[in-house]
């Protein structure tokens, strides 16, 4: 094992650039041999063999994403990785290989023998290759391929005849572009946990729900029992466990169920401003998982969404994948830099563009409250995809690895099952009510929704269109904004909408000035209309693609940062837009020696966005001044003494969570 410690110490320095879930787990990150199969050979010629270590090989540094390596930049095809690593075989022990991502379908070797394939881009899946690894030098090769212009993949091509077509709106960024690492298990293993946390908001109670999926790889029955310890804040919360132990059979998997019942006082719930989160650590012998998980309610009366009971309206965006030099990579430092700046910009919604994010976005949320709506690859399928039952099946699993991987966030409040298909269709019609009939029987604690483009064309029943079959609608809306919103409240009066893409490219006329222009003119349309429960920007930052309309440079601008992520003159706007306060100057009162007194109106917004503000406070250059809680309409005047003799002060308001959501400069003097 003297080797495996050298091998984990070598990689720590990138490992710490992609966090991975579980802390035991040993990175395969760093260099890696690489090559191009420009002509597809590599599987029948063995480049995946032992002996194949010829000096043709490049080196590569994984994560790696081959798209924007400028070595290989833009190939379409398939690519093959090879890692030469050490392992000592230890009885008793199951070693599990993970990816958290390859893009797109790719097959893996182990010492010369085939482990499996897996079709996807975006979502974690694993292997168990106790039986192909040996004690000394192992050689894992994946063959990778991203070309997803192909009809069949998901995202992919469509199966029309129009010019474009084979085009999907984003780059095909191909690779192993999130980490690879190993795990070691015992023969009785946990491989997830489900936690379902129900709150009671009238008696301020809980009940937590555990489902322990535990695969026994042995050769005999085994009877594991399941223990769980449950803490808050690093204090352990005592609660008493209703268990249903069951024996499984040799080879096969079991869920076993467990119950709490939380009280009053242990009972702290998640939400925007205060997103509090438990620790559970479960136990099957040997083997121990552990998850964090928040409590909170989110439920959909009316044309309300409410969160715990409190009806919110939230501002949001799209965030692609995709930054120069890095093309789909997520390094923590991005991903925080990404999550900083949407929640600067009073983002407190993300609409997921088509596929799943690094799970470090996820852990952001969590941490720092942001509501999430998870969406897997249908991006514009056709009617005939959609009754395929191949494409279905690639569909399921692939939205089966997203829930299994994120269902314990409590920032995932919702997913959808697609984006912008022909909706009105009966293909359509059928792929939205029987995904979601389907997805609710592995996950019914989140709602579900689709995005939809086909309301902008004006149906005249709600039956004619799958938004039926939704809790809440969202659509895809770029133009005659009031006109669309108000017919479909007409269709759907009893349920919320949410405008899942809206937004301005600064390469059209009027460019950045106009972009600025539209995000006022549209959320003041919004404001008028309180059935609209939030808006979601299309997009937050610019990025690369090959789609009909792509600017001659190869990226399309709508972002509100550009690829860069340097803010527009729209972000300011965007951010002060969305904003749930308002901060009036009420007076000012000149004081002798420069002490001075200025009052302000701290006002939190009715209309758009809305929800119950508490533990927000202004910050100015050297002192910090609570606002008292406000409920939306609710006004407070607060007083700040001001010493010296300037003429203006900057005023910030900050979240609780540690985020300035409005800097206004403010006069002092007599005169607003």
């Amino acid at each position: 094992m003297k080797k495996l410690f050298v091998l984990l110490l070598m990689a720590s320095p990138l490992f710490a650039q992609y966090g991975i879930r579980d802390p035991q787990a040993i990175p395969l990150h760093g260099t890696w041999m690489f090559a191009m199969d420009t002509r597809n050979v590599g599987a029948k010629k063995g480049w995946y063999g032992v002996a194949n270590q010829s000096r043709n090989w490049d080196q590569v540094t994984v994560p790696h994403c081959f798209s924007s390596d400028p070595r290989y930049q833009f190939f379409t095809g398939t690519v093959w990785y090879k890692k030469l690593f050490p392992w000592q075989v230890q009885s008793g022990k199951r070693v599990i290989l993970h990816f958290d991502a390859v893009y797109y379908a790719s097959t893996i070797w182990l010492n010369d023998k085939k482990v499996g394939m897996h079709e996807g881009g975006y979502t974690p899946f694993s292997f168990d290759v106790t039986d192909f690894l040996k004690s000394g030098e192992n050689v894992l090769a994946v063959s990778v391929n991203n070309d997803t212009w192909q009809e069949g993949s998901i995202p992919g091509s469509k199966d029309g005849d129009s010019p474009n077509d084979p085009f999907m709106g984003w780059m095909n960024y191909g690779g192993l572009v999130r980490p690879v690492y190993l795990t070691q298990e015992p023969e009785v293993y946990l491989r997830t946990i489900k936690v379902e946390a129900i709150p009671d908001l009238a008696k301020g109670t809980a009940t937590i729900k555990v489902k322990a999926y535990v695969k026994n790889a042995s050769a005999q029955t085994a009877s594991p029992k399941l223990n769980i310890n449950l803490g808050q804040n690093n204090r352990p919360v005592s609660v008493s466990w209703k268990l249903s132990n069951r024996s499984i059979k040799a080879g096969e998997e079991a869920v076993i169920e467990a119950e709490a019942s939380l009280k009053t006082a242990d009972v702290k719930l998640w939400n925007l401003d205060d997103p509090n989160l438990y620790q559970l650590k479960a136990a099957v012998a040997r083997d121990t998982f552990q998850t964090k998980f928040g409590i909170r309610k989110v439920e959909v009366k009316g044309t309300q969404l409410l969160l715990n009971g409190q009806p919110l309206k939230v501002a949001g965006a799209n965030r692609v994948l995709d930054y120069p030099g890095l093309g789909s990579l997520e390094p923590d430092w991005l991903i925080e830099k990404d999550f900083r700046l949407m929640k600067e910009a009073g983002m407190e919604l993300q609409r997921l563009t088509h596929y799943t994010p690094s799970e470090k976005f996820y852990e952001l949320a969590d941490e720092y409250g942001m509501l999430i709506i998870a969406e897997a690859g249908n991006w514009q399928l056709t009617p005939h995809q959609m009754d395929n039952d191949t494409i279905r099946g690639k569909f399921k699993t692939q939205f089966t690895e997203m829930m299994e991987r994120d269902w314990n966030h409590p920032s995932v409040i919702a997913y959808s099952v697609g984006n912008e298909y022909l909706s009105e269709q009966a293909a359509g019609q059928r792929w939205t009510k029987d995904m979601i009939a389907w997805a609710r029987e592995i996950d019914p604690t989140r709602l579900y929704t689709f995005a939809s483009m086909r309301l902008n064309i004006l149906p005249k029943k709600p039956e004619d269109e799958a938004s039926q079959y939704c809790d809440f609608v969202c659509t895809n809306t770029y133009g005659n904004h009031a006109k669309a919103l108000d017919h479909i409240h007409s269709l759907y009066p009893d349920k919320p909408i949410l405008i899942s893409e809206w937004g301005s490219r600064t390469d059209v006329s009027g460019g950045e000035a106009a972009q600025a222009k539209h995000i006022s003119d549209v959320t003041e349309l919004i404001r008028k209309r309180p059935y609209v429960i939030g808006a979601s920007w299309w997009t937050y930052n610019d990025y690369q693609s090959r789609y009909v309309g792509t600017a001659p440079n190869g990226y399309r601008p709508w972002g509100l940062v550009d690829l860069d992520r340097k803010p527009r003159p729209s972000y300011e706007v965007y951010r002060r837009e969305m904003a749930p306060i308002t901060l009036e100057k009420v007076r000012w009162q000149a004081g002798g020696q420069g002490n001075h007194t200025l009052i302000m109106k701290v006002a939190a917004r009715t209309d758009f966005p809305s929800y119950t503000l508490s533990n927000y406070y202004l910050k100015t250059a050297d002192q910090t001044i609570a606002i008292p809680t406000l409920q939306p309409g609710e006004s407070a005047e607060v007083t700040i003494p001001v010493k010296g003799f300037d003429r203006s002060l900057k005023l910030e308001v900050w979240k609780p969570t540690g985020v300035p959501i409005l800097s206004q400069i403010i006069p002092l003097t007599e005169k607003n």
